[in-house]
Order: C-alpha cells, then structure tokens, then sequence
C-alpha cells in the first residue's frame, strides 16, 4: 500500500549527479536505477544503486537523441530505442547487442499528403496563440491550396505548397520545409584564406590566412602573398572554382603546390569543413570588434556578441563581462545577427543590477554587492537580422529602460516557435502555439522595435572593416 500523505514533503533525489536525462527504468527487486544521461556528448546507460549510492556508467551508447527504454516480460533485459535503432541490453552482464528490424510497406503516397496536408491545416487552426490569426481567415485558404496537392509531384514540391498556405498568417516561426541527406553530395572544403580577387594569373594568391586555419601552422611557414597553384596535382586554373577542388576533401591529407617568390614548394594540410571555417571566421570578427572597441575608448569599455539565446552564450557573456571588462566603465552588447533561443530573461536580469552595497576600508574597497550582475553602464547592438527571442531582447532593453540601442529597426519576431517533423519525417512545419504581450497588452509579433540610434553600415564601408554601427554605439556609452 502507498503512503501518499506528506507525499510533497519525502522527495528524494535518486542519482549523485547533476545531468541531462532521457528516460529512466527501475528494476524489479526495486534496487537498482538505470538511467539514460548525457554530461557533455552523448546519452549513455548509467546504474545507481539505491541503497550504497554506488553509481556507475553501465554501457557506453553515445546516443545523440537519447531514448526510450522497457523491460522485457521478466525485467531481465531492456530494450533501448535509440538513434533510429533497437537495442536489447542485459543489464546484469553489461552486454548489449542490435536487434534486426527488416520489413517492406506498400505506401499510398497520395492518401499520405493528403492526411499530413490535413494535419498540418487543423493542428493550425487548433493551436495558434490567438483566435483572430491577426485577421486572416484561415478556415477560407484551405480549399484554396487542397486544389493543388494533387499536382504535387514530390516532397519538395509539398513542403513549398505548406509554407505558401502557412505564409499567409504573415508571421514568424511559421513555414515548412524538405531535408533530404545525400551522403555522396557534394561537400566543399577549405583552406581557411582570403584571396586576392584582382589576381589574374595561374592558381591563387592567399591575400589572408584565417588564424588556426589549416595554413596557419608555424610548420608550414606559409605568408600571405604565396600562390596556390595546384591541389593534389591538379593546375588550378582560370576560371574554374576553387570549390571544385576541394570537393569532399575536409578532413583528408591534401598536398597544396604553393609558389613564393621565385620558389616552389609542396605542402600537406588537412582542409575543413564550410561549418568549421564560419566558426574561425565568426571568431576573427569577434575579436576584431574586441580590438576596435578598445581603441575608440581609449580602454575604457569592453564588447561581447550574443549569437544566440542559449546557455553557452550566457556562460561566455557572463564569464567576458564580469571577468576580463569587470574593470570597465561600460559594456558594448552586440545581439546583431542573434537567432533566438530563450535568454531575455537572464540577460534583462544581469545588465539591469544596481549597486547596494560596498566591502570597503577607508582607502579601498575590495567588492560590492551584488556582485553577480552588471552594475554599470551598458548600451547594445541591434539589426534587421535579430529574430526571435533577439527581438525579445531588443524590446525588453528599450521597454525596461536598461539601456540604448543602436543599428536597425527589429522585426517584430519575439513569438515561440513550435516545430514537429510530420511522419515523413523529410518535412518539418511549424506555427507558433504562445505568442508574447508587453504590458499594454499588445502582441509583440509584427510590432517591430525601432533604436534609439538608427544607423546604417554602408557596404562600401563594411567590406573596408568599417563598422558604423559598432562605432555609434561606442561614441553614445562614452558620452552617456
């Protein structure tokens, strides 16, 4: 018989540990908790004993998308759904082994479309966060675009007809779209250079090696002004893509024939991948910007970007602002380009600390309080590229009064999204369940937010390394 008296009052955590679960089995004599979790990488079979609290990996899975698990009929094995497979486990040996699925379904594509067609009209009309759809009438578009999906020849023709029905909600987080993976596509690598446009000659001529790029390596000794000539033995000539030759070849050992000067030398790197170099290049703006704004201040303020509301970001701004500039009069935010996620919150939190209280002697004070947020003046970035929750973050800085902004006019895109890959699962759709209100009581989608400092970076400038906005900011928080 179960006692559920007081039953709020006898909670109990039951791991050691801290971590990302998944799902979790106890076994039949009750003794033993196994788990799914993941710390850093993976999902993997953890054990606690509930008694000792002796807790243990029991088998390395390093499930990407965790799982579902469920004894058997004697809860002697587990059966694990995971990562598009099935796995049965013997917890008591520690042995796992794959459990062979083949099967053959005859498909009605057509009767397919059609339920998912449905689907995806009345799950709209179920879940949108407001019953007046902004104005549209949404029940009218239905019969409008069912005309077309007989015509529909392919998924990619289907996801296009769902987002043109989807578009006319006017909208963000709103749209469908095809993914089709094709191991043997094509995948361009690279070299992580700049190169010189106005060369004309034979090969190419590094104008810029991207810092711990694959040429930036003190073996290789390479310099900007060197001519890549050949890739593995193939001239690389006029008018032909570099892209071509390096074609799946990230990751690969890759002999580089490189011209300097008057002489002639053969290199071995390991080219990257496209992600791989957005990364280093994201990385030399950052610190580019870094190093401008300390120049235009003379030292005296500091700079973060947040490229998304997410917690990584957060520990990064947070480790930034209250470490290396905790000596800085002011702090540069920079949110331009910023995706989204959920961090308003926090971040409103953090910039918006007013300082109560100081540890001092008469002649120095050695901390004050809070001493967990930032206490002094910040002013912040913003564009026409915030979506989501950068639009939150734009509006809650102007509408809080924690600081300026600078740049571009924001979209009005501070809406939850809701997102749900349909059983053929090549096509993803979304329209957003909970939309946000400021206290007025007027829906934050489509009212977009405008700054305090509306500049605009030329082109003609930002391809030179001028950044107008950036340096608009900096002159305003000086001047504040």
């Amino acid at each position: 018989m179960l006692n559920f008296d007081d039953l709020a009052l006898r909670k109990v955590k039951l791991t050691i540990h801290s971590s990302n679960m998944s799902d979790v089995l106890l076994s039949k004599d009750g003794e033993t908790l196994y788990y799914l979790a993941r710390f850093e990488r993976g999902f993997n079979l953890w054990s606690t004993n509930l008694r000792t609290k002796e807790t243990k990996m029991l088998i390395p899975l390093n499930s990407t998308g965790g799982g579902s698990m469920q004894w058997d009929k004697e809860q002697k094995n587990i059966f694990l759904n995971t990562d598009g497979r099935i796995v049965k486990i013997d917890p008591a040996a520690s042995k796992q082994e794959s459990i062979g699925i083949n099967g053959e379904m005859v498909l009605n594509v057509a009767a397919e479309r059609a339920f998912m067609f449905e689907h995806v009209w009345r799950r709209t009309k179920k879940t949108f966060y407001t019953a007046s759809f902004h104005g549209v009438d949404w029940d009218s578009y239905k019969p409008d675009y069912l005309q077309f999906l007989p015509h529909v020849g392919n998924n990619y023709e289907f996801a296009e007809l769902l987002s043109e029905m989807l578009g006319e909600l006017n909208i963000s987080h709103t749209g469908a779209s095809f993914n089709s993976i094709n191991p043997n596509g094509d995948q361009t690598a690279s070299l992580g250079a700049f190169y010189d446009q106005n060369y004309t000659g034979a090969g190419v001529r590094i104008e810029e090696i991207v810092k711990n790029g694959p040429l930036d390596k003190a073996s290789l000794n390479l310099q900007a002004g060197a001519i890549i000539e050949a890739i593995d033995g193939e001239p690389i000539v006029a008018g032909r893509d570099l892209a071509q030759y390096l074609n799946r070849k990230a990751g690969k050992n890759t002999l580089l024939s490189v011209l300097e000067g008057t002489t002639r030398r053969e290199l071995i790197v390991k080219p990257i991948s496209i992600g791989e170099e957005n990364g280093l290049l994201y990385r030399r703006w950052v610190l580019r910007n870094q190093a401008e704004v300390e120049k235009l201040s003379n030292g005296q303020l500091g700079y973060v970007h947040i490229p998304g509301m997410n917690d990584g970001a957060y520990r990064t701004t947070y480790e930034d602002v209250m470490g290396k500039y905790a000596g800085k009069k002011g702090i540069v935010i920079d949110t331009r380009f910023n995706g989204g996620g959920d961090l308003v919150a926090d971040l409103a939190t953090f910039l918006s600390g007013k300082k109560f209280m100081d540890y001092t002697t008469d002649t120095r004070s050695i901390g004050y309080e809070p001493n967990f947020r930032w206490t002094k003046p910040s002013i912040s970035l913003v564009n026409e590229a915030n979506y989501s929750d950068g639009h939150c973050y734009a509006f809650a800085m102007q509408d809080q009064k924690i600081g300026k902004l600078v740049g571009q006019q924001v979209p009005g895109t501070c809406t939850f999204a809701s997102w749900e890959a349909l059983q053929d699962n090549s096509i993803r759709w979304g329209v957003p369940p909970v939309g946000v209100k400021a206290m007025n009581g007027k829906y934050l989608e489509n009212w977009p937010t405008e700054p305090d400092i509306k500049v605009w970076n030329e082109y003609e400038l930002v391809w030179k390394g001028k950044d107008q906005q950036l340096e608009a900011a900096v002159k305003a928080l000086l001047g504040d």
